[in-house]
């Protein structure tokens, strides 16, 4: 009985569907448009976390930043006392990586933003990277082209630079960058080796793609490195089995140390780490989730409305058929089950709909956009989940009523 209760149940909804489509269609608008509002959202910010994740994981959780401006919000601090810190200096490189002990890697760099041009081709606002020798210890990345610097070329200077991928196609257009000579402001810097080509992350993160890698010691002849707009700063890779409270408070001690801060000054320097990008971004993460589910919410609050409605004209249509059941010996859970799978079914359909154009739509961002927006399982499970919740909901009611009607009563509505 129960699967003949299915089987008709099915055939009965896809009927009304059938018959009424523009009716049909209006009602599953609501919940299509709250779907795709909810998952597109929830996709999104699968994709900027995962972006992050990626970001960080390619620098190591363990990367502590030696830098003038903290990445956390500090209540303790006045941005005025901030903008007097001094900037991290070669000198200071220089010592921790002599001092410390319990540092696998440190690395100096600044960073500016250029444009670069290769005869008549150029690129704009390209981020220039320069660092020292070490910065291919720390940071992880492939060569897809030619090599990284050598030691001789990092510590003499040389005019010599690694590009993104994103560079090279736009600078070379396909042909070979390993050998050519780049312009950056007037300087002539030949290309040793292309980065492979990373993707894009959350946020709009390019990794290396858009980056030029120079030698710091070429770059410090031709500007001042002690400038708080190239942002310099001190990269510290902690040895394995060291914990972040040792690294940090041994960085702590040579830095007060060098700057010949008494105890009980207050430190004029920051220790960061990629991982306070994401703690800053949560709340940022959590109002857009917010405004997805108040968005979607809306949406699908009028869907279920509007299921709700057209399973009360679908029972008076079929009050009659319902009378006729009810005196042929058919339950109350019968008629209740019945209408709910109408419901359900009609919902589902909303969200089936709306999840497919979230898939479209992910599509055609990662075509036009280079990036790498997936539809996930847990999402369209999510959204399956809502939809199903959404009919129950909405055709709880319909079904009832329909459960309790008079037989004698039902059957002769229609004479």
């Amino acid at each position: 009985m129960v699967l003949k209760m299915i089987r008709e149940s099915f055939f009965t909804a896809i009927r009304s569907v059938v018959v009424n489509k523009m009716r049909t269609l209006l009602t599953l608008l609501g919940i299509t448009i709250g779907i795709f509002a909810i998952i597109s959202v929830f996709t999104a910010l699968d994709w900027m976390e995962t972006g992050i994740r990626d970001n960080i994981a390619s620098l190591g959780e363990d990367i502590v930043y030696i830098d003038k401006f903290p990445w956390s919000n500090d209540p303790n601090l006045a941005w005025w006392d901030i903008i007097q810190w001094p900037v991290p200096t070669m000198q200071e490189y220089e010592i921790v990586k002599k001092r410390s002990t319990r540092a696998e890697n440190v690395v100096f760099s600044v960073t500016a933003t250029r444009d670069v041009s290769y005869r008549n081709n150029r690129v704009e606002n390209v981020n220039i990277l320069c660092v020292t020798h070490e910065y291919a210890d720390l940071r992880y990345f492939e060569m897809e082209e030619g090599r990284y610097f050598s030691p001789v070329e990092s510590a003499t200077g040389r005019n010599v630079a690694v590009i993104g991928a994103d560079v090279a196609n736009n600078l070379f257009r396909g042909i070979s960058p390993v050998g050519k000579e780049i312009s950056v402001q007037g300087a002539r810097i030949r290309v040793i080796g292309m980065v492979r080509k990373e993707g894009s992350g959350g946020l709009g993160d390019q990794g290396l793609d858009k980056t030029v890698l120079i030698p710091l010691n070429y770059v410090r002849n031709l500007v001042n490195i002690r400038s708080d707009r190239l942002m310099p700063n001190i990269m510290v890779k902690p040895k394995p089995g060291v914990t972040k409270l040792e690294i940090d408070d041994e960085l702590r001690s040579i830095m007060r140390s060098v700057r010949r801060l008494k105890p009980s000054a207050p430190e004029n320097f920051a220790l960061n780490r990629a991982s306070m990008i994401t703690q800053a971004l949560a709340p940022i993460f959590s109002g857009i989730n917010l405004g997805g589910w108040i968005i979607g919410g809306f949406s699908i609050l009028v869907g279920g409305f509007g299921i709700a409605n057209i399973m009360f004209v679908s029972v008076k249509e079929r009050t009659h058929i319902i009378g006729i059941q009810k005196a042929l010996g058919a339950k109350r859970y019968f008629i209740l089950l019945q209408f709910l799978y109408e419901s359900v079914l009609l919902s589902l359909v909303g969200g089936i709909l709306g999840l497919v154009m979230v898939f479209i739509s992910t599509l055609f961002v990662n075509q036009s956009f280079d990036a790498h927006i997936h539809l996930t399982v847990g999402n369209i499970l999510l959204g399956i989940i809502i939809s199903a919740t959404v009919g129950v909901i909405s055709g709880y009611a319909p079904a009832l009523s329909a459960s309790r009607l008079n037989p004698v009563e039902a059957i002769s509505v229609s004479f």
